[in-house]
């Protein structure tokens, strides 16, 4: 927002405890701020009255859609933002103290928004494959044809091609084909379904002898069927079939009767999938958009089927993450390293590409758990950016700080589900004697809390947060918990060898008001850092813990040098065996932080341990399995500085007495090469020359048998 903005708050029918003068302090403007008490009713004319002369912050939410549609009919040019101070602070047991909460709130909300993000696009043309059993499968598809591009696949078992022989499904019971054939109707078991809304591929398998494709519906085979396994689903029941074959003579020319047929695989694209079978033939825990997998449920079907209508046309959406190969610790040469974003992403959006991964923009969701889990910071996510999200805490935390606040306690929470539970308990409070949330604690809304990482966390308490609660459904924290909670410990371990007394780190997974408020209660305030860091949070992940934790470690009530960590810890050191080590140098070219490094002109193998990000490329790379990693952080100086880890003794060539290599390494060579006969004699000599004598050996020893010398 701009500096002439106005700032508009209202006690809401006097059911809040609101310090006008208290709070134009602490967000330093200079003019006084009127309290309404009927803003969006009698009031009114205030707020059109505000609104024409600048930018205007209105402290509520409820009548945001009231509030912009008047703006928009006084044809107000300026800037209008909402911002809930009611359900999140005045409306609690605490509401009295609440002020330095309210001003923090209002003041991140004065904040300049976040600079746009690329966006990715999907197209849909409405071309929809319902798959299922027959007989609900049709009926959707002769309710959804007046409007969708209808496909069906009759696919009467349940999952993917797998689950059952081939062939040994059941017939169409209760699916009578429709006498006009408007829409292409397969039958078969569904091998694959993948993609995105616009783009699904769909593999099947033809599963019974009748192919619904070439099918003219003639009736014929029916008529000759001495058991009576066919009906108007035009499917065979294997169960009845005696195998009489009276159905292949009777269907003649037509050949849609075919018991051995050996082309099975069919496969086609759609813009949209609708599954009714039991269990969803995509298994993720969160589908792709456009997929909708509903169940038997009829009510649900029924939502499906009209959610069905508003996917077609063009779209768009935030493209979530940012990805740096650079510094990517998947894979060097073919060698396996993290896989960390892959293992936990619930999407599927996340794949191996050689020795970096790809991510498919269409099918991520936003959840940010990728960007968690990296422990280099080549996964980033980006909505918000950390840069943007940490200009919020600093200022969130700042203000509360100035208004006199102690012990903040910074909820993060997502804007759906978690945002209305916390509407929920504020609403249920009784102003002034119970209920809501404390004073101390601050609602902050992010897209996904699985987003938040170490950086983040440790970032907050660098700014002066007593503690941090993520606040999660169960299906996030189902989806996310472990990663998440993971993270947690490592910066908790940190933090608590550091002296900072107390838990500063809580994920609550929680749908029940009546849980968040007793947990939100019930948390006692942590030590706190004695002075709030001045550094900004960095899309460098990297370069954010390196402040975070140096600010920490200044501060610390208890210092150390060295804090011992969990295996998965992003920070730790590399050992070396010196008695195996060949000094290769495989794994500094392996390593993708530059954690390793080389002697240049000497055989050396240095290391610095602040770069490691523990990925174990290294110790998968050496041949010599000389390398094991140990987990720790540390702190000082000594954390940045070149380490020594193995150093060997020169080697000469025999010839010109130029170094090259090392003694144990051309030792380990003479001694295991020594023995085979093609090193024999002036060979095994060879192996102890440099490059440039070895070839002019070769080419002096007239004597030496060639290739082309061999005779077949």
């Amino acid at each position: 927002m701009s500096t002439d903005k106005t700032i508009k708050l209202c006690n809401c029918n006097q059911t809040m405890a609101l310090d006008a003068k208290a709070l134009a302090i602490a967000l330093k403007l200079g003019t006084p701020i009127t309290i309404h008490t009927e803003l969006c009713r009698r009031e009114v004319g205030a707020f059109n009255q505000a609104v024409d002369g600048g930018d205007c912050l209105v402290a509520c939410t409820q009548e945001a859609p009231l509030f912009a549609e008047l703006a928009e009919q006084a044809g107000a040019k300026h800037e209008l933002r909402f911002a809930n101070i009611r359900e999140t602070a005045g409306w609690s047991g605490e509401s009295r103290q609440a002020t330095p909460k309210m001003a923090a709130l209002l003041a991140m909300a004065m904040l300049p928004g976040p600079e746009p993000v690329s966006s990715t696009s999907y197209r849909s043309d409405g071309q929809v494959l319902i798959v299922g059993p027959a007989e609900v499968a049709l009926e959707w598809a002769e309710r959804l044809k007046a409007q969708l591009e209808v496909s069906v696949l009759v696919a009467n078992g349940s999952g993917p091609a797998g689950s059952g022989p081939a062939g040994s499904g059941p017939a169409a019971s209760g699916g009578e084909l429709p006498a006009v054939r408007g829409y292409p109707v397969w039958s078969g078991k569904v091998k694959s379904i993948s993609g995105y809304l616009g783009a699904f591929e769909v593999a099947w398998e033809q599963a019974n002898a009748i192919d619904l494709e070439v099918c003219t519906r003639c009736n014929a085979c029916i008529n000759a069927c001495p058991e009576q396994a066919i009906d108007f689903g035009y499917q065979i029941d294997l169960s009845k079939c005696k195998s009489h074959r009276d159905c292949v003579k009777a269907c003649g020319d037509i050949r849609a009767i075919d018991f051995d047929r050996a082309e099975r695989a069919r496969n086609e694209r759609f813009d949209l999938v609708l599954d009714l079978g039991a269990d969803p033939c995509i298994k993720l825990a969160q589908l792709p958009q456009g997929y909708l997998a509903p169940g038997r449920d009829p009510l649900a079907q029924a939502l499906a089927a009209a959610q069905l209508a508003q996917l077609v046309g063009e779209f768009e959406k935030p493209k979530f993450f940012a990805y740096n190969a650079r510094i990517c610790a998947h894979s060097r040469s073919a060698k396996a390293g993290c896989s960390n974003c892959i293992d936990v992403c619930s999407t599927g959006a996340i794949s191996a590409a050689g020795d970096q991964v790809n991510v498919e923009p269409r099918l991520c969701m936003g959840c940010g758990g990728c960007s968690t889990v990296c422990p280099s910071g080549a996964m980033t996510h980006v909505y918000p950016r950390v840069s943007d999200l940490g200009r919020q805490l600093k200022t969130l935390l700042a203000t509360y700080r100035a208004a006199g606040g102690k012990d903040a306690c910074v909820l993060f929470h997502n804007a759906g589900a978690s945002r209305d539970l916390i509407a929920k308990l504020g609403r249920r409070a009784r102003p002034g004697k119970s209920g809501g949330l404390p004073a101390r604690v601050i609602p902050l809304e992010v897209h996904s809390v699985a987003a938040l990482g170490i950086d983040t966390l440790l970032g907050a308490l660098a700014y002066g947060a007593s503690q941090v609660v993520l606040l999660a459904t169960r299906q996030e924290a189902d989806e996310y918990g472990l990663a998440v909670e993971r993270q947690m410990r490592h910066a908790q371990t940190i933090v608590t060898a550091l002296g900072y007394a107390g838990t500063h780190l809580k994920l609550l997974a929680t749908e029940d008001a009546a849980v968040l408020e007793r947990e939100a209660w019930r948390l006692a305030p942590a030590r706190t850092v004695a002075e709030a860091a001045g550094f900004n949070l960095s899309q460098e992940k990297r370069t954010t813990l390196e402040f975070a934790l140096e600010h920490l470690a200044r501060f610390a009530p208890a210092p150390k040098e060295e804090i011992a960590l969990e295996p998965g810890a992003p920070w730790g050191r590399v050992l070396v065996n010196s008695a195996t080590c060949t000094l290769c140098m495989a794994c500094v070219g392996a390593c993708p932080a530059s954690a390793l490094v080389d002697g240049r002109e000497q055989p050396l193998l240095k290391f610095i341990e602040r770069n490691c990000v523990q990925c174990g490329l290294c110790v998968n790379t050496c041949p010599e399995k000389a390398v094991t990693l140990a987990p720790r952080l540390l702190l000082g100086p000594q954390a940045k500085a070149e380490q020594l880890l193995h150093e060997a003794v020169p080697f000469n060539c025999v010839s010109c007495g130029k170094a090259f290599g090392n003694k144990q390494m051309v030792d380990n060579m003479v001694g295991k090469l020594g023995s085979h006969p093609m090193f024999a004699g002036e060979g095994l000599k060879r192996l102890q020359m440099c490059g440039d004598c070895r070839v002019i050996d070769m080419m002096e020893n007239k004597n030496e048998q060639s290739i082309f010398g061999i005779r077949s």
